[in-house]
């Protein structure tokens, strides 16, 4: 470590290089992200082989909303989980519950059984993810968490582009089970690498708020239901009296309930609200949500097109989110140590506004008439935006963390992502229904397979396309929502480094 903790007994542990650790989680951290948009390229394939005998997307989309559903719940407990028994054992435990729940998904003979596995391998991501953010915090000393947290930027913008690259080359070679299969080498490696590196860091009594868990839960599986379900209701009564926008409206009050429970709970809440006072910690969460909107909710109406509308294979249409993938990689970094020093509105806005730029440029190229290869150069723009966005992003919203606050604060900085994505996941769906229904009012009358079998008749597929393009433009008008945010934003000075260092003394 390059700050010194105190153990329980009061003695010092002794400082030794914080990076070796974070490598070792980098490795997990990978994988979880990478299993959240993996699926958007195998989506056809899963759909074929376990969904063929409807036009209906919205069942195959729980295989990604049933993980993220899992993964965003526990996450508020978990981070907590990681201060009280030590980010290490937490960490541990979840690699091994997403690693095993990897095998089951790969195993999967049917929808439902995939859909469950998914949702306790995002029991499983739940666990680790906040423990990542709590070891930088905790170890990396504020002035220079910058390339620490550029890492970590980096390993999630580039996780989350190489998923639909890795996905299209197991599809195609292997089979949609391996994207699922891979995952067991990996696991087990990590695994070995967080025992071996991962340093135990001093735990802190903490009370669980049960109440809020529950309330936050519920909440949550209200609202993400009645998105995720409202095309196929066509959003009037699922049965009896309970309606979509009942259950929408009810998950909303609960939100609320839940919220004032928060508010009134002087002991220790699942939410300590005192965090958002700090306006970039405050900024940072809201930003996220809609970058998590974002990312999640993009693979999906573009993966169709590139696979139905133009009959790409997985691997094909992967292959064009290579620029992507490279140039976020490979800046991400040097992002994270320039905001050491910088105004992080310096780089979070230009980034913000490549990755809205480059979906509209999506959205405009999305038609049977434009070359291929013209699809290279939205996805550069994108990997230009990543770079100044996830890095910068997380390292605004930790700064200000003391040690004791870093697992709630990790806990509730990845809830924000993971509920942004979780609703991306649903909306996106009943919006492409919807835009789909649009534009191929006869889409109900056709026969079962069109969407599913990777390959459209010529006579639908302009409607298909403009019903693509059009769903994308939602993803690209929640990033106004991040950008409003970031110029909310402050610059870090020097009188709050050393607050911080004073602070974990």
């Amino acid at each position: 470590m390059t700050s010194a903790e105190r153990t329980p007994t009061g003695s010092i542990l002794r400082p030794t290089s914080p990076w070796p650790a974070l490598w070792a989680l980098v490795i997990g951290f990978f994988m979880i992200l990478v299993d959240t948009t993996i699926v958007s390229v195998a989506n056809p394939a899963i759909k074929a082989a376990l969904d063929p005998s409807t036009d209906n997307l919205d069942n195959v989309v729980w295989v990604t909303s049933a993980y993220l559903l899992a993964y965003a719940v526990p996450l508020l407990i978990t981070g907590r989980l990681g201060d009280r028994f030590g980010p290490k054992n937490i960490y541990l435990i979840g690699l091994a519950i997403f690693t095993l729940a990897s095998l089951w998904c790969g195993l999967s003979t049917s929808l439902e059984g995939l859909i469950v596995a998914r949702a306790v391998q995002g029991l499983g991501a739940a666990f680790m993810t906040p423990q990542t953010m709590a070891v930088i915090t905790r170890t990396f000393p504020a002035e220079r968490r910058g390339a620490a947290m550029g890492l970590w930027g980096a390993t999630a913008g580039v996780a989350t582009l190489v998923g639909p690259l890795l996905g299209g080359l197991l599809v195609d070679g292997l089979g949609w089970e391996w994207i699922f299969f891979i995952n067991l080498p990996v696991g087990v490696v990590g695994f070995v690498l967080a025992w071996l590196f991962v340093p135990r860091l001093e735990t802190h009594p903490h009370r669980f708020d049960v109440l809020g868990v529950v309330l936050s839960a519920v909440a949550l599986f209200l609202i993400v239901f009645g998105l995720q379900e409202g095309e196929k209701f066509d959003w009037g009564v699922i049965w009896g009296p309970i309606s979509v926008w009942g259950l929408i409206a009810a998950g909303l009050v609960v939100l609320t309930l839940f919220l004032v429970q928060q508010a009134r709970t002087r002991s220790e809440p699942l939410v300590p609200l005192v965090l958002f006072r700090d306006r970039n910690f405050a900024g940072a969460n809201v930003a996220i949500a809609a970058v998590g909107f974002t990312v999640t909710s993009m693979s999906l109406p573009l993966m169709f097109f590139l696979q139905t509308a133009r009959a790409l294979t997985p691997t094909e249409a992967a292959m064009l989110l290579i620029p992507m993938a490279v140039l976020s990689g490979v800046l991400a970094p040097f992002a994270g140590k320039l905001l050491d020093r910088s105004d992080p509105r310096i780089i979070l806005i230009p980034g913000l506004l490549c990755v809205a730029g480059a979906l509209v440029w999506y959205s405009v190229l999305m038609n049977m008439d434009t070359p291929i290869w013209a699809f290279l150069l939205p996805s550069a723009l994108m990997g230009l935006g990543n770079a100044g966005m996830w890095g910068p992003l997380a390292t605004t919203a930790t700064r200000r963390l003391q040690p004791h606050q870093a697992g709630a604060g990790a806990g509730i900085y990845n809830t924000t992502r993971t509920i942004g994505s979780v609703i991306g996941s649903a909306s996106i769906a009943a919006f492409m229904q919807a835009r789909l229904e649009a534009n191929l009012p006869r889409l109900g009358d056709a026969p079962s397979g069109i969407i599913g079998d990777g390959a459209l008749a010529p006579q639908v597929a302009e409607g298909f396309s403009s019903g693509m393009a059009q769903a994308l433009l939602l993803p690209a008008s929640v990033m106004a929502v991040a950008l409003i945010a970031s110029l909310f934003l402050g610059r870090y000075a020097a009188s709050d480094a050393a607050a911080a260092r004073r602070a974990g003394e």
